[in-house]
């Protein structure tokens, strides 16, 4: 059963998303909310077991946007997955919404059947869906930093924890895997994870790897 929360400031959108997804089986959805804050809160009073394990959420809604909410639960609810469902395209919301710690980005205008593949996709494979619009934005963004990869110089100050946890990450690993294999929590590789973009001059884990993959330095870490 994978559990879900649904975040939305419209109660239409919200009510109507619940009783098609709670439709199916194999979901559970715990519970909705109107903004950031209200999820917080619901999320704060809930035991740890008894958490969603993805939340469908927007992004432009009053007392807290969907960014925010992401940016401060990805950092506390480690084991939940953030999907932005939202009207925006434009390239700073889907820069900053994957910045924030979300792991796919969906349109409202998808099909909820597209919804309900893309929340299994998440939860069984470890996806990273994203719209069709949205994957093409987010290539033009990706080659778009090319240049700035490209200026990268071949050697680095990263400790030798860095070194190994932007290994995990080349080889496809993410933050609990990585923290699994190395016996440290999900919230010290984001801590590594955010000294080695500072160091490297870097915003995503795409171009983290790319600068890693371009100066061949993932086998010398082996």
């Amino acid at each position: 059963m994978i559990r879900i929360a649904i975040v939305d400031d419209q109660q239409p959108n919200r009510v109507s998303l619940s009783e098609k997804i709670s439709f199916m089986k194999e979901f559970d959805v715990l519970f909705l909310a109107s903004n950031g804050q209200e999820f917080l809160d619901k999320m704060h009073v809930r035991k740890k077991d008894d958490r969603p394990d993805l939340v469908l959420m927007d992004i432009d809604m009053p007392v807290m946007n969907g960014i925010e909410a992401v940016k401060y639960s990805s950092e506390i609810y480690s084991q939940t997955k953030f999907l932005m469902l939202t009207v925006f395209d434009d390239d700073d919301k889907i820069f900053d919404a994957i910045k924030a710690g979300a792991i796919g980005y969906l349109l409202k205008d998808e099909k909820v059947e597209t919804i309900i593949e893309a929340i299994k996709e998440t939860i069984e494979s470890g996806g990273a869906p994203m719209s069709p619009r949205i994957a093409r934005k987010a290539l033009n963004l990706l080659m778009q930093s090319e240049i700035q990869i490209k200026q990268q110089p071949e050697e680095t100050n990263l400790t030798d924890r860095e070194k190994e946890i932007l290994k995990h990450l080349v080889d496809g690993y993410d933050y609990k895997s990585a923290g699994e294999k190395l016996f440290i929590s999900p919230n010290t590789v984001r801590t590594h994870i955010s000294n080695i973009y500072q160091k490297l001059h870097v915003c995503n884990k795409a171009q983290a790897i790319k600068v890693a993959t371009k100066n061949k330095w993932f086998m010398s870490f082996l």
